[in-house]
């Protein structure tokens, strides 16, 4: 059964960084546009980061521009969100997700989720001091 399994997320002061990873099971995600989503407290689910499976183009929210990047390793089968100078608005649960049909402009925009293939259980991230 194909799977989505986030790690790397935890407790970490503001300005420091994390690396979260999406490691596929069942499932090869360099056929899958992939996204990063999170969802804080009392908040909307929001797209994150996206990246394309053709090109690896990609798609930022203003939010995260410059400071999050998202990027693939195809031989691990593993998608990365490499997040730095974290706030304590970034504090959320982040997911990954992984469609085969959306581009990724798409992917990031559409708030649809349940038309998305595949969904992971999420990794909390806490910004605090």
């Amino acid at each position: 059964q194909a799977q989505l399994v986030e790690s790397g997320g935890g407790l970490v002061q503001p300005g420091g960084s994390l690396r979260l990873s999406c490691a596929g099971s069942g499932i090869t995600l360099d056929y899958y546009t992939i996204g990063w989503f999170r969802q804080a407290p009392g908040k909307e689910r929001e797209a994150v980061s996206c990246i394309s499976s053709s090109d690896d183009s990609t798609v930022y929210a203003d939010s995260v521009k410059g400071r999050f990047t998202i990027s693939r390793d195809n031989a691990k089968n593993t998608v990365y969100l490499q997040m730095n100078s974290l706030k304590p608005e970034d504090t959320a649960v982040y997911y990954c997700a992984a469609d085969y049909s959306f581009i990724v402009q798409a992917m990031c925009a559409h708030t649809d989720y349940s038309l998305t293939d595949y969904w992971g259980e999420g990794t909390l991230v806490t910004v605090s001091s």
